[in-house]
């Protein structure tokens, strides 16, 4: 198990990685703002899907999924038919300017990603790919599974504490 330290180092590196999604999130459209390219991201890596298995990917609510998906729809980006095995849902698919868009999309990210990891090795962009998925992994199932809540610290520890959490 890592150190304290290393921990309170990852705290900080997470709270910093802002600066990195915010970058990405200017090179995104106007019109197309994280979470609708979110969606189009998951509809174009695993298909066609209901709303329901779209909020379980998402990791959000039905309703925040129902705006991502109505903003995109609106655009022409996805289209929305009915579920066949359940006239009730529906069942949400890329069009072909849907995946124009994708494209677009993926190909703006590649670019920046290869001008600011320009001069990191291939293995390093490998590595940090596998760790990155390693690390989501751990928490997939974190809303279901809340880990317990460490015993409040005496107020001799309070005293001596200092944030974890710094930029």
């Amino acid at each position: 198990m890592a150190e304290k330290a290393q921990y309170e180092e990852l705290i900080r590196q997470f709270s910093a990685f802002g600066a990195v999604k915010r970058e990405l999130g200017r090179i995104l459209p106007a019109d197309c703002p994280a979470g609708s390219a979110t969606v189009l991201t998951l509809l174009g890596r695993y298909g066609d899907m209901r709303m329901s298995k779209l909020a379980e990917l998402l990791a959000v609510d039905m309703s925040v999924t129902s705006r991502h998906v109505a903003h995109i729809a609106d655009r022409g980006w996805i289209e929305r038919s009915p579920d066949p095995a359940d006239k009730r849902s529906r069942i949400l698919r890329l069009t072909p300017e849907g995946q124009t868009q994708l494209d677009e999309l993926s190909e703006r990210t590649t670019q920046l990603l290869a001008h600011r990891l320009g001069d990191w090795t291939d293995d390093e962009v490998g590595q940090l790919a596998g760790l990155m998925a390693r690390l989501r992994a751990s928490f997939d199932d974190c809303r279901s599974a809340v880990p317990p809540r460490p015993a409040a610290p005496s107020a001799a520890e309070q005293s001596t504490r200092t944030p974890a959490i710094t930029t």
